[in-house]
């Protein structure tokens, strides 16, 4: 993990915590532009993947969009992934079927962790809802463990609120 554009780490718990802030307020006011008048949702999921990896510098970013019973690979940012999650199996599909923001401080401690890597320890899977029901998840995995905390999910749940509302209708689950 030494590439420069993940977290510096010689910072205080504190300041990292402000600095996180500062900077998921960016990235929302980023994203709301990136979005606001393109039509094309692959467009805009890899654009806002693109920007979370750069701003944020997580290990992995990206997407699971629902297709029929399962979630399938989308854009992202970050090595190869697994392209088939079922309804309900690990991290994205737990928070698929419970439709809630998974945050997970230690992946290998998950019960039913798909490892489709071993250098991601922690994750948050956020849904994206549009007309009440999830068409998609936003992954984001860490090589770091309890990385992600409640500030990740209040503002990850923003923005997956924003991609729900943008969501075109033509893309339903």
């Amino acid at each position: 993990m030494s590439d420069t554009h993940h977290w510096q780490r010689a910072v205080t718990p504190a300041a990292e915590s402000e600095q996180r802030h500062d900077h998921y307020r960016l990235l929302l006011r980023q994203a709301e532009a990136l979005i606001a008048d393109e039509p094309d949702l692959t467009a805009n999921l890899a654009n806002v993947a693109a920007l979370l990896y750069q701003t944020l510098g997580f290990w992995w970013v990206g997407f699971y969009l629902v297709k029929e019973d399962q979630l399938v690979l989308g854009p992202f940012q970050g090595p190869t992934a697994c392209t088939r999650i079922d309804f309900g199996r690990g991290v994205c599909g737990t928070a698929w079927q419970q439709q809630q923001t998974q945050l997970v401080a230690n992946v290998h401690e998950f019960p039913g962790h798909i490892a489709c890597s071993g250098d991601s320890q922690s994750e948050i899977v956020v849904p994206i809802v549009h007309n009440q029901q999830v068409v998609a998840v936003l992954d984001i995995d860490s090589a770091r463990l309890d990385d992600f905390g409640p500030q990740d999910k209040t503002w990850l749940e923003q923005l997956a609120a924003l991609l729900g509302q943008h969501w075109p209708e033509t893309h339903q689950a």
